[in-house]
């Protein structure tokens, strides 16, 4: 007899994470280009350590889904980030 479990898959996350923070539309995964990519992003410590460890993507309170690869403190931080999460910590 054996159990059988059911993973769940980066693009199960990505629609849970969509439906909690309400985003409407698809984030395209592949855009590499703007000023997403010179910025230093606001994600929860758990996620960043998790990304390190298996390179699963994560999702950037902004909704900016990419793994983090380089090192935060040489980028300017994304200002609708430090916005979202200074609404979050008011509330």
């Amino acid at each position: 007899m054996s159990t059988s479990t059911t993973e769940k898959t980066d693009t199960d996350l990505d629609t849970a994470f969509r439906d909690i923070v309400g985003i409407d539309e698809k984030v395209d995964d592949a855009d590499a280009g703007g000023d997403h990519e010179r910025m230093s992003h606001y994600v929860s410590k758990d996620d960043i350590v998790k990304s390190s460890t298996t390179g699963v993507a994560v999702f950037a309170v902004c909704g900016k889904k990419w793994t983090p690869s380089r090192n935060p403190e040489k980028f300017p931080v994304c200002p609708e980030c430090k916005d979202l999460y200074g609404q979050m910590r008011d509330e």
